[in-house]
């Protein structure tokens, strides 16, 4: 068994992975009172695997994921607060009520969002990773994606890339069993999901992802391979989910049993028994941290409700429209004015954008025209 963190990480590592798993059930109550619409994806039975390679993180260093994202905002540090508002759809979540559960997003920790389309995030990781060798910094960007990620062609041509150009990328496929309501063996020729990069030069290892020590060892060492050799490597996290793909979703492909098999190493209560084995804490500290997280939870449920909606006006902000029917601009939230064009703005009632922006869009949007008649 990996050696146990310091006394005070391990608390900390526990209490993460209980928020995480009260945050989420709570967000499936409210999915189902309708104040959270759209789909919503949850990593219950994933939480050692979020917590332990985040812990093997540095703050600087970048984290980059799926929808399935709530538990990485969490653990990256973004509070509870401003995700339960994120999934409410208002104007104090992380997004500004604008991506909802599969867009969340953190810049300021550097967590770089949650991702709807499978392996979408895969050449955004290798576009980070290039970032941060270009300027030379020690930096190193994990990128999360799950099993059925690694049939898209995002795959191959990313960690192709990241192994011609040495980027400092460890991608860590979290291999829940599924993809949606597929099993691994009927989406996958290889089931060894960490050999499935060996052809395109990006050598694997895996890790017990039901267990948050063997995740954080494994994911520390990756880390730092990665960042002294600059060499991008590939992790499999062996893990479970055991609620559905999303909320909508009626788990006709797999048994009870099964669920029931799996729910046996339950990471959170393994976790806990071992601390309290060791006497890193007692029972009343282990029912503590659990009612903290709760109490969290409902400080964040009572925030998100009171969190205001969008504005309707608000439609059109961050949006570039271009299209033949409707004159292409930019947001004057979004672009920095100019040296004294923010003041002529403000005098002028900053209902507009200024003239050079508003002919450069146009221009965009003629040359789009030309194009499409050219075609």
């Amino acid at each position: 068994m990996p050696a146990l963190p310091e006394p005070a990480a391990a608390r900390e590592w526990l209490a993460s992975m209980t928020l995480i798993r009260r945050f989420e059930e709570r967000a499936a109550e409210m999915y189902a009172r309708a104040k959270i619409g759209g789909f919503l994806h949850l990593s219950i039975g994933e939480e050692a695997t979020i917590v332990g390679s985040a812990r093997a993180l540095r703050d600087e260093d970048y984290l980059i994921s799926t929808y399935r994202s709530h538990g990485h905002a969490l653990v990256r540090g973004t509070p509870p607060e401003n995700v339960m508002a994120e999934l409410f759809g208002r104007v104090d979540g992380c997004s500004r009520g604008r991506g909802g559960s599969m867009h969340m997003f953190d810049l300021e920790r550097r967590f770089m969002g949650g991702y709807g389309i499978v392996g979408g995030n895969l050449p955004i990781a290798a576009g980070i990773a290039l970032a941060s060798d270009y300027k030379q910094t020690e930096e190193i960007t994990l990128c999360v994606f799950g099993d059925g990620a690694s049939n898209q062609g995002t795959f191959g041509e990313t960690l192709n890339l990241a192994a011609l150009w040495r980027l400092p990328v460890v991608f860590m496929v979290t291999n829940n069993q599924f993809g949606m309501g597929t099993a691994l063996r009927r989406h996958s020729a290889v089931t060894d999901l960490q050999r499935k990069g060996e052809s395109l030069g990006v050598p694997g290892t895996r890790c017990d992802g039901m267990d948050v020590l063997d995740t954080h060892r494994v994911i520390s060492e990756s880390v730092e391979r990665v960042r002294e050799d600059r060499r991008p490597l590939l992790v499999e996290a062996v893990t479970y989910r055991f609620r559905g793909h999303s909320m909508a979703d009626p788990e006709q492909y797999r048994s009870k049993e099964e669920v029931e098999h799996w729910r046996e190493r339950d990471p959170i209560p393994a976790f806990g028994d071992l601390l309290v084995r060791e006497g890193v804490l007692d029972e009343a500290a282990r029912a503590q941290i659990d009612a903290d997280a709760i109490a969290r939870v409902d400080a964040a449920v009572e925030f998100a409700d009171a969190s205001p909606l969008p504005a309707p006006q608000s439609l059109y902000e961050d949006v570039y429209v271009l299209d033949r029917e409707v004159r292409g601009s930019y947001s004057l939230h979004t672009t920095e004015l100019r040296a004294g064009e923010a003041e002529a703005a403000e005098q002028d009632g900053a209902g507009e954008a200024p003239a050079h922006e508003d002919e450069i869009a146009q221009q965009m949007t003629d040359a789009l025209g030309i194009a499409d008649e050219a075609s």
